[in-house]
């Protein structure tokens, strides 16, 4: 049991950190901000999956990928193909009038009566099953992430030229999306998404039920990372990071041990695309391109790439960072965003995770120093008011 406590918790400081998120997510949020901007709040969690993804592959194995936006958007279409279904099958249910039964072919997603598809893509057949839905949202970006490992690891493509191999994946896969119209909804994506499974998703309760139900599985991830991190494996990634021909040497296969983190990595970022789209509503091909992919790692070395809940501080700061830049100064948000990234990786290497491990205990001492100071006054000062009293 207390081998477990260390593993999934971190001991006692991890559990320190994990609490103060959970205070964060569970009452801070949900008490202080309104039904808008939880929904919004339910939205910057939804990336955060991808930032946790990128500390056990980037920040401890060493693998930089420019491209898990094409795993999280794979999840998020997944998703939003069963939801998508499922809002054809209502409109069928309801198609009673000439009037509907002119606007839209009954049973088949508006996109692709538009785009003049007659009968429902085979591709599409798994989606009406909501459980089969659920294991395609990981099962197709894992077995993605799979492919892609095992052809560049063992061929040891690494660093940079990984990076640009998956960003360029990124831009394949939209300009795929945005082709295949008829299947995919084109460039507008896949909108007008109402239910889950009969549930109104639009609705204020559905909306913060979906925010908990997001935080609780962003923390049911973040368990899992340093799990994986406490075990011989976590020690052999940051081995592997440091120094990978004196892993393999040693041994150990490498290109498994970088494929099968990647495709961990995968799967997360896939659990925060489906969320995103319970969330929002909607899924789109530009969401799955080069631009958020490299949000995404900004948000893991603002938070600190060898900090799981970092990760999770940072891709909430800078998306919010993100959305009141561009509200207050859409013409130079742009820049500002570049600066504070800048700022932060120039005086603080580790992120904000290494910048609180760095000056956390200092002012933790001040604090108490000064705790301290005033209860060794305090008492002086009790007996003075007493007689001042008294005289009076």
């Amino acid at each position: 049991m207390h081998t477990l406590y260390n593993r999934a918790l971190g001991g006692k400081s991890g559990t320190v950190g994990l609490a103060l998120l959970c205070i964060v997510l569970f009452l801070v949020f949900p008490l202080s901000l309104d039904n808008f901007r939880l929904n919004m709040m339910s939205k910057y969690l939804s990336y955060a999956f991808v930032a946790v993804g990128l500390v056990l592959c980037w920040g401890n194995g060493g693998i930089l990928s420019l491209g898990q936006g094409l795993f999280w958007g794979f999840g998020g279409y997944c998703m939003a193909a069963f939801l998508k279904l499922e809002a054809a099958h209502n409109i069928a249910a309801e198609s009673g009038s000439d009037q509907i039964r002119a606007l839209t072919t009954v049973g088949l997603p508006d996109f692709m009566d538009w785009n003049q598809i007659t009968s429902l893509p085979y591709i599409w057949y798994p989606f009406k099953s909501f459980p089969l839905t659920i294991i395609l949202v990981f099962l197709v970006p894992t077995l993605l992430a799979y492919i892609i490992g095992t052809a560049m690891f063992k061929r040891r493509v690494g660093g940079v030229y990984f990076a640009l191999i998956t960003q360029a994946l990124c831009w394949i896969m939209e300009i795929s999306f945005v082709t295949r119209q008829g299947w995919t909804g084109g460039i507008n994506g896949i909108t007008d998404l109402r239910t889950c499974l009969g549930w109104d998703i639009r609705t204020k309760s559905a909306q913060i039920t979906l925010y908990f139900l997001t935080s609780i599985f962003l923390i049911a991830c973040i368990l899992v990372g340093r799990f994986i991190l406490s075990i011989k494996l976590g020690r052999i990634l940051v081995a592997m990071r440091d120094g990978e021909d004196r892993v393999r040497f040693s041994g150990y296969s490498v290109s498994k041990l970088k494929t099968f983190i990647f495709c961990v990595a995968a799967a997360m970022s896939a659990m925060g695309g489906a969320l995103f789209v319970l969330n929002v509503g909607f899924m789109s091909p530009k969401l799955v391109t080069i631009e958020p992919s490299i949000y995404m790692v900004i948000f893991c070395a603002v938070g600190g790439r060898n900090s799981l809940i970092g990760a999770v501080y940072g891709a909430i700061l800078v998306s919010y960072g993100k959305t009141y830049f561009s509200e207050m100064f859409p013409n130079l948000w742009y820049f500002l965003m570049g600066g504070v990234f800048i700022l932060v990786t120039r005086f603080f290497p580790d992120g904000l995770a290494g910048a609180v491990d760095r000056f956390g205990p200092m002012l933790g001492k001040k604090i108490f120093s000064m705790i301290g100071r005033a209860q060794q006054n305090f008492p002086a000062v009790v007996p003075v008011t007493i007689e001042a009293n008294e005289g009076h």
